[in-house]
């Protein structure tokens, strides 16, 4: 890692500089932003995903909390883009953060404009011997810990403060034996994983939780783009949670797991997993990722 370069308020700098004090806003307030982005290999070379999609996100959040960006959005992607071209890896995952570098006491940051750094991990360096994937599966339970309520702070934003929230219903699980959390919202329906969108498959249509109340991921989208375009009939709605007792399939997504399927939802388990629609999404998944789906050509942004 110390040869890897960093992307930091505007310059490629050494793993090592990349330092700010205790003291800063975005450490001792949460108020940090940031997005983690999934490049691949393809046979052209590297290949982020989505990435106007993910900067759009990352400026979105930075207009909802109030946060002026040191630069514009094309800006970024070409930031990011260098920053995966020198590291040398040909797949992993970028994190893009805005933040606060100034010391301050206060409740209020000491200024709107904040900072941008990026870094760049290969696979193992982000998720070490715990690399989850389609081939694998995990274990969920429903969380005492209910999702974040829109109306008491702005839950499309991914905010460093927010990610509490997650980890503690992650924390829950593990000590219930699991390996992941289901969120409920403040309504009891269905919402999110601790850090994952959540889908189901009932009678072979795709079914997820509706916008309000969970993050708006780029993956979720992607997949139910993806699933459309397959035929695969989806619905985005309020889900009671009864569902994880009924769904045929279940399982999270994300920008490190596109599909990570669910093989035990509380006490009950769950037969062929991961199930038939859920290994046609992952197939197809890793076919886009790879570079090899003309259809979905415009999602890769090439580093090479």
């Amino acid at each position: 890692m110390n040869k890897r370069v960093v992307y930091l308020g505007g310059e490629y700098r050494p793993w090592d500089e990349a330092k700010v004090h205790i003291m800063c806003h975005s450490f001792g307030r949460g108020s940090a932003i940031f997005e983690v982005i999934g490049f691949h290999g393809t046979g052209s070379g590297p290949a982020v995903f989505r990435l106007d999609e993910y900067v759009s996100r990352f400026f979105r959040s930075a207009s909802l909390l109030e946060m002026v960006p040191p630069l514009s959005p094309e800006e970024l992607q070409e930031a990011i883009l260098q920053t995966v071209k020198r590291s040398g890896l040909q797949s992993g995952f970028i994190k893009v953060f805005g933040f606060y570098p100034e010391i301050s006491f206060k409740i209020l940051p000491p200024q709107q404009i904040f900072q941008v750094a990026v870094f760049v991990f290969s696979p193992e360096e982000a998720l070490g011997d715990q690399q989850e994937s389609v081939n694998g599966s995990v274990t969920a339970c429903v969380s005492r810990w209910r999702r974040l309520d829109p109306q008491t702070v702005p839950v499309e934003a991914k905010v460093a403060a927010n990610y509490v929230n997650g980890m503690a219903a992650r924390m829950e699980s593990r000590e219930r034996g699991f390996d992941y959390a289901v969120l409920l919202d403040t309504q009891g329906f269905l919402a999110e994983g601790g850090t994952e969108s959540l889908f189901l498959v009932r009678e072979g249509r795709l079914l997820t939780p509706s916008l309000g109340t969970v993050l708006q991921s780029v993956t979720r989208k992607s997949l139910l783009a993806v699933a459309e375009e397959m035929g695969i009939e989806t619905f985005a709605g309020r889900l009671s949670p009864g569902l994880l007792e009924e769904a045929e399939e279940i399982f999270f997504s994300g920008t490190s797991a596109k599909l990570l399927p669910v093989r035990q939802a509380g006490d009950r388990v769950l037969e062929d997993v991961p199930g038939p629609v859920t290994r046609r999404l992952a197939e197809r998944m890793a076919t886009i990722t790879s570079g090899r789906d003309s259809r979905f050509q415009e999602w890769l942004f090439p580093a090479s």
